[in-house]
């Protein structure tokens, strides 16, 4: 027997036993990531104590999570953002200086190609919702305004669904677009007020947020890639803070940083200038990029 096979397997020493057979490994990061599962794993089973039905309907439970995959939809995924993972995961990697703004998950409906489109144009290819016009300036750590940001935008539209989810029904790309900031680091486009919307709720984690006494819904938001020569991509999101699920998001995504404010405009004038109906919405928020 060599030094790292630790002999026969007991309560006490399982951990230890395990690990010590992956001595031999070839990928030192995945020896040190595996110890860390194992040594976890073996902690929680001897803190929880199941019995053989629960531990069997647990590996029921990810069998059913990996029957749920399919090209276009990713349950695993689903489950590490409803258990916090997702999030704390990009808070680890977009460590950033204090006057930067924070990012967020990028979410399953992102879709790439976007149209560019000129500052102020209107996003909302259908026309439905309530009408809203989103502005700001992108600066970097010490204030000064950076010209010439790309900034990715997709949102939901009224009924809080994609134009992914509603083919057919919503217009390719409705409610997305690329836009740049002017030589003065502002931007400003047109869209619609979004609407809160629940994450998939059909498969296993839908069922055991169901068991845990939590919603599915995701609160109000508009999404954000930024990026700019120089400074470190920025994937975020700007919030209704008064929805009603802003303090608790199913996939923990909010920050305080994060919350704009949604004001009701009631202009005439301005509503015919930008083209809306009148009252319409207004929202303004500036954004911060750390550097490479």
């Amino acid at each position: 027997m060599e030094d790292h096979e630790k002999g026969y397997f007991t309560e006490k020493d399982s951990a230890d036993v395990v690990i010590g057979r992956n001595k031999n490994a070839k990928d030192e990061r995945l020896k040190e990531v595996m110890a860390v599962i194992i040594r976890k794993l073996h902690e929680a089973v001897k803190e929880i104590e199941p019995t053989q039905k629960e531990w069997l309907d647990a590996i029921m439970f990810l069998t059913r999570t990996g029957q749920m995959c399919t090209d276009w939809r990713q349950e695993f995924i689903l489950l590490s953002d409803t258990l916090g993972v997702s999030m704390l995961v990009d808070a680890i990697n977009h460590r950033k200086p204090d006057a930067a703004s924070e990012s967020t998950v990028l979410g399953p409906f992102y879709v790439e190609d976007a149209p560019e489109l000129p500052l102020g144009t209107n996003i909302c290819l259908d026309r439905k919702g309530q009408d809203m016009v989103i502005s700001g300036v992108v600066r970097d750590t010490s204030g000064r305004p950076i010209p010439n940001v790309k900034l990715d935008v997709w949102q939901t539209n009224d009924d809080g669904f994609y134009d992914v989810q509603q083919k057919g029904l919503q217009p390719d790309f409705n409610l997305r677009g690329v836009f740049r900031t002017d030589n003065t680091g502002n931007y400003w486009f047109r869209a619609v007020k979004p609407r809160f919307y629940p994450i998939p709720d059909d498969g296993p984690v839908g069922q055991l947020l169901a068991k845990l006494g939590r919603h599915p819904y995701r609160p109000a938001h508009l999404h954000f890639i930024i990026s700019a020569d120089g400074f470190e991509t920025l994937t975020t999101h700007i919030f209704d803070p008064d929805d009603p699920y802003i303090d608790s998001d199913a996939v923990f995504g909010v920050k305080k940083s994060l919350l704009a404010k949604f004001v009701r405009v009631d202009d005439s004038a301005r509503a015919q200038q930008l083209d809306f109906d009148n009252p319409f919405w207004e929202v303004k928020f500036d954004f911060v990029l750390a550097p490479k």
